[in-house]
């Protein structure tokens, strides 16, 4: 009897120590499963941006935490199934909200900056360009008076820079700078006119010209001269003999700048006609906005 208890020992002991080892080992397989799962986590380009927690436990690997998306999760899954030792998976991770989202967007393709169209230049009409214009009612130098506002339209369209600056038929502001009779015995008769403005497209400029002069002396003698832009700088002309407009712009066609072809009254008085061709010079350049502002 004592024999048969004392041989019983060692198997015992053998027993616990087996059972000590296998426990063993499972925990250095579990171990190994874990570390080999998220090191193919870390490394998988699909999975590396996930937080997500690996744990086993008999072989049973459980997955915790959040994956970016729906695509990443099921790599993930399939890296831990895939796993030698892996007895099972229980998969508890969830898909971040809106990472779905954001990593679509930063997928799509960006759009290029839209190119911006070179803005037009503005039009601007040199100093020196004449400005020929129909006077809309008669100017004399007995009927005129100093400052008296008057009103003309472009005889003809004017271009800047191969471009059309001034349309043909626009209305231009003029002011008489000087109306004097011509008195019966001396004294000079003087109509002296430069243009102000001009309306173009709904809006008004201000425009600077020079200055058409004209004078009358005793004993018959008529003059004409323009100032502020050279002797060749302008025309004054008036409607010749009755002809009115037409006669007026042929006389500025046909004649050198600077020259007079006008209409007098018989006391000598300087008297033009309504429809009076007149031709002026800016002395300062007038800057339009490009067509279509």
């Amino acid at each position: 009897m004592r024999h048969q208890h004392n041989s019983a020992i060692p198997i015992v002991l053998l027993s616990v120590l087996m059972g000590f080892s296998v426990a063993c080992s499972k925990h250095s397989n579990d171990e190994t499963i874990t570390k080999d799962i998220q090191s193919k986590v870390s490394a998988d380009p699909e999975t590396k941006d996930s937080q997500v927690n690996v744990t086993a436990k008999d072989g049973k690997v459980t997955l915790t935490g959040n994956v970016s998306s729906p695509a990443a999760q099921q790599k993930l899954e399939q890296i831990a199934r895939e796993e030698p030792g892996a007895a099972g998976v229980d998969d508890q991770t969830a898909v971040q909200p809106g990472a779905q989202a954001m990593q679509a967007a930063q997928a799509a393709p960006v759009a290029p900056a839209p190119v911006e169209a070179p803005k037009p230049e503005p039009i601007v009409v040199p100093a020196g360009t004449v400005l020929t214009v129909i006077t809309g009612q008669a100017l004399g130098s007995k009927t005129s008076t100093t400052g008296q506002a008057f009103i003309a339209t472009l005889a003809q369209p004017v271009g800047a820079g191969g471009r059309a600056a001034l349309p043909k038929g626009a209305t231009v502001s003029g002011t008489v700078v000087t109306a004097k009779a011509k008195g019966k015995i001396k004294g000079e008769g003087h109509l002296d006119l430069m243009l102000t403005s001009i309306s173009v497209r709904g809006h008004t400029y201000p425009i600077k010209t020079n200055l058409l002069s004209s004078t009358e002396k005793g004993k018959g003698k008529r003059t004409a001269a323009t100032t502020g832009g050279g002797a060749a700088g302008g025309a004054l002309i008036g409607g010749l003999a009755g002809g009115g407009k037409g006669a007026g712009i042929g006389a500025l066609v046909g004649a050198g700048a600077g020259l007079v072809g006008g209409a007098f009254t018989g006391n000598k008085q300087i008297e033009l006609p309504a429809e009076s061709a007149l031709s002026f010079t800016l002395t300062s350049s007038l800057t339009l906005p490009p067509r279509g502002e």
